[in-house]
């Protein structure tokens, strides 16, 4: 998967691919009128795209919302989706202008106002959005989200802004907007296809509670009804512009409580699509006797790891963490529990990324019993090892085998504690009440090696939930950021992965082939790079 190229800087031209491509006929024989279900988890927060991060808000936001830019479900490619032109000359000024005569759900137009106003409300510290480091490289970003004088876990309260809005955001007219960065970006474009900056509509900013309870996108999908802890239904918006035009009516989202039940489900034809099977069902490639031609399969761009929180000891000790990952056999796990579904990660970029560089955590990812003792013992921590994850996610038997690894690698007590529910979990991660070290893992939320880096280990940045920090990763990443050409900024970017790598900010596991399945009512249902169902691809028999 590659960026956008840098542009040069003497010429103004569209700096992504001008469009999604000619829409698609209905193929005959497919039922267009009917509805389809799948898994999912139960989102952490309300369905607001700047305070969705994670997984299961997610799969419902991209139903629903419809951004500047999107990603080809087959490459990951960006590509322009309610942008008519992106342009720029110095990677630094960019004029946007969108396509008219879309609209809300509710029937109001999306105007440029409407990303202008979105990106505000998400950036503006007062609203502790998730996604706010997103918009972090806007010109007045720093006037609208002032820095916490003692951190998020401090007792002072970060200042109230002067202003309520960035002074890099203007709106030109209906259908164009000027964005100014405080310096130069090249990967800026490719970002701007994230969810967090979805446009969103007046509705939202009248009543944000009654937005919150029934959600109003762009997108394909519109908001039907959600029953927490069930699910969310969702039916198709007939009065979609884009060219990804579903081919079926309904959409519900049905919330499990384990992936092994909702596996159950989907051998039984009861559950249509689920985008990542459960180890009980890799074990023996059981799920190819269950499912035949029903299985879908692709190489994925996300990442299992381990996080720690650096708030709580023993866990902001290097060497301690240094010997976990070393007391990790990822080559045993990955096969004994994944089937050689996984391979074992050597880095915290993904290989699918165009500029990945093999080995960049060397011996740290590396199972070596006599290295981790070593380190255990320069640790000077005699206690008791704690892995945390949710369980309804398909996380047991892994994380079991990870704390068994290291218990026995170590000789020290190590075990795994469930929490039942991911919306729960991660609750307790954002308001870093973590007990232990705990299960994470990264989806891509655009195809750029920058994305590896910044948002999960960056000083304040939106998932660096763990709360590391090491002021000279954050300086090579703002030199590589300024970078004149992709190379150059691949180049610094991998220099700032080796910068962080002895800190062991977080321990890489493995990254995935992802086996799926679907129900025999789907002809066709695929998988797209970010490890989610394409819905434009759906054809119900």
């Amino acid at each position: 998967m590659s960026r956008a190229r840098l542009v040069p800087a003497a010429l103004a031209v569209a700096v992504v691919a001008a469009g999604c491509g000619a829409a698609q006929e209905t193929p005959s024989g497919s039922n267009t009128d009917a509805g389809i279900t799948i898994f999912n988890t139960e989102p952490e927060n309300p369905l607001v795209p700047g305070n969705t991060t994670e997984v299961g808000g997610s799969r419902v936001l991209d139903a629903m919302f419809t951004g500047l830019v999107e990603y080809r479900a087959e490459d990951a490619q960006p590509v322009n989706a309610m942008a008519e032109s992106i342009e720029t000359t110095d990677s630094k000024v960019f004029t946007v202008k969108i396509k008219p005569g879309w609209t809300f759900h509710d029937g109001t137009p999306v105007t440029a106002k409407s990303f202008v106003d979105a990106w505000n409300w998400t950036a503006y510290g007062p609203n502790a959005t998730q996604g706010a480091s997103f918009f972090s490289q806007i010109e007045g970003f720093d006037e609208v989200h002032p820095d916490d004088p003692d951190g998020a876990d401090g007792p002072q309260q970060a200042p109230t802004p002067a202003v309520k809005e960035m002074s890099g955001l203007k709106v030109d007219n209906d259908n164009q907007f000027t964005i100014t960065l405080s310096e130069p970006f090249s990967v800026f474009p490719v970002t701007i296809g994230y969810e967090v900056f979805a446009p969103l509509p007046e509705a939202f900013f009248k009543d944000q509670k009654a937005f919150e309870a029934a959600p109003i996108g762009n997108g394909p999908f519109k908001f039907a009804s959600r029953a927490v802890g069930t699910d969310i239904k969702l039916t198709r918006y007939d009065d979609y512009k884009g060219d990804d035009k579903p081919k079926f009516k309904d959409l519900t989202l049905k919330v499990y409580q384990s992936r092994e039940s909702a596996y159950a489900d989907l051998v039984a034809n009861n559950l249509d699509f689920m985008e990542e099977l459960p180890p009980n069902a890799l074990a023996g490639k059981k799920y190819e006797t269950d499912l035949g031609d029903r299985v879908v399969q692709r190489e994925t761009l996300n990442m299992q790891t381990i996080a720690f929180p650096f708030y709580l000891p023993p866990y902001d000790n290097v060497e301690l963490r240094r010997a976990i990952s070393m007391a990790i056999n990822r080559e045993e796990i990955t096969q004994r529990i994944f089937e050689g579904t996984r391979k074992p990660a050597d880095g915290w970029v993904h290989p699918l990324m165009k500029g990945y560089k093999p080995g960049q955590c060397g011996d740290y990812c590396t199972f070596n019993e006599a290295k981790a003792k070593e380190a255990f013992a320069k640790s000077g921590y005699t206690g008791e090892i704690i892995l945390l994850s949710n369980t309804d996610g398909g996380h047991q038997e892994w994380a079991e085998a990870v704390a068994n690894s290291i218990k026995n690698t170590l000789g020290v007590e190590a075990r795994f504690v469930p929490s039942t529910s991911f919306g729960e979990f991660r609750q307790k991660v954002n308001a870093h009440e973590m007990t232990g070290m705990y299960r994470a893992g990264w989806i891509a939320d655009y195809p750029s090696i920058e994305n590896w880096l910044t948002p999960l280990y960056r000083t304040g940045a939106s998932s660096n939930d763990g709360l590391y920090s090491n002021p000279a990763f954050d300086a090579k990443l703002a030199e590589a950021n300024r970078a004149p050409s992709e190379e150059k900024a691949i180049e610094l970017y991998l220099e700032a992965e080796r910068i962080m790598a002895p800190d062991v900010p977080t321990i890489p596991l493995w990254t995935q082939y992802t086996i799926a399945g679907k129900s025999d009512r789907l002809k066709v249902a695929n998988l797209d790079p970010f490890r989610t169902l394409d819905l434009e691809s759906v054809e119900v028999a």
